[in-house]
């Protein structure tokens, strides 16, 4: 196998001291990709520590697996982190890392059809085995879909407009690349939230990140943390509501005068705001730009 390609995890710093790792710990990096959050954290846990990766693209494990092969306390897993519980015993886990951001491979690999700016088969799938594409949603979903989803997973605020314009450059002939698809977008501008908007869909990215997050918390030991990057404001507010709510004391309706729900809260907030990367670091890594980390602790 060639080098792995050079990655810059994001956030590095910010995210080892507000996990509180030790010596011994057993820690979750949900969303592997390339490694580099993993192999530091390991070289804290030490060998007496247990690291559990996931991720849905089997190509990222394979360079995963060759990074990792002399690390015998690392397991590897190939799936989504919505999946973590089937895997995992509820209070096991000292910390989890949700990296939500997309991996640089995935962006620099022309032929995976995530990038606007090259071209490549409209694909877009973590998982090559998952059943539809991006190819399928452009050149078969109504016009009425495409423009919802270009609504809420890419808040473009003239989705109708562009949703006619890919179904009537479809008419003309079938959409097969990226390319194909940036040439059916009238305003240019708008393509990394169509591509974005594509993406989501495919991926079923919102609805995975609220099926991690409630199994990330079960999974957690009481005192355990969670720290999620994310790189969109779609996922920054799930993000931020999940904690939210699981930090409530009483769920009880509002018209209730009195409370009888006997609900303990889950989680504590550690970062009352997001954390951002610095000027430093997104001079030395621009894709970091967009990074908004935030942590809670299990109570």
């Amino acid at each position: 196998m060639s080098s792995p390609p050079l990655h810059i995890p994001v956030l590095l710093s910010e995210v080892l001291e507000n996990l509180q790792l030790k010596v011994g710990d057993t820690v979750v990096d949900a969303t592997l990709g390339l490694g580099g959050h993993s192999l530091e954290m390991l070289q804290i846990i030490g060998s007496q520590g247990k690291l559990i990766g996931f991720d849905a693209d089997p190509r990222n494990l394979d360079i995963a697996t060759a990074k990792f092969q002399k690390f015998p306390n690392v397991r590897l897993i190939q799936a989504n982190f919505r999946e973590m519980g089937n895997f995992l015993s509820a209070d096991s886990v000292d910390a989890i890392l949700m990296d939500i951001g997309m991996s640089s491979l995935h962006f620099d690999d022309a032929s995976r059809g995530f990038s606007f700016q090259r071209e490549g088969n409209l694909d877009m799938r973590l998982n090559q085995s998952q059943p539809f594409s991006a190819k399928e949603i452009v050149n078969g979903w109504s016009e009425n879909n495409l423009m919802k989803i270009l609504r809420e997973y890419g808040e473009i605020h003239t989705s109708a407009k562009v949703a006619r314009g890919i179904i009537t450059a479809r008419k003309a002939k079938p959409l097969e690349t990226t390319l194909d698809l940036a040439a059916a977008v009238e305003a240019k501008t708008l393509l990394p939230q169509v591509f974005q908007a594509l993406r989501i869909a495919v991926n079923d990215e919102l609805a995975a990140l609220q099926e991690g997050l409630a199994a990330a918390v079960k999974l957690l030991k009481p005192d355990g943390r969670i720290a999620v990057i994310s790189f969109h404001s779609l996922e920054d507010r799930i993000v931020k509501n999940f904690f939210r709510e699981n930090t409530k004391r009483c769920i009880c309706p509002p018209e209730k005068l009195k409370c009888d729900c006997n609900h303990s809260p889950l989680l504590k907030i550690i970062t009352k705001k997001p954390i951002k990367p610095s000027k430093e670091e997104i001079q030395k890594n621009p894709r970091s730009r967009s990074a908004l980390l935030r942590i809670a602790e299990k109570l």
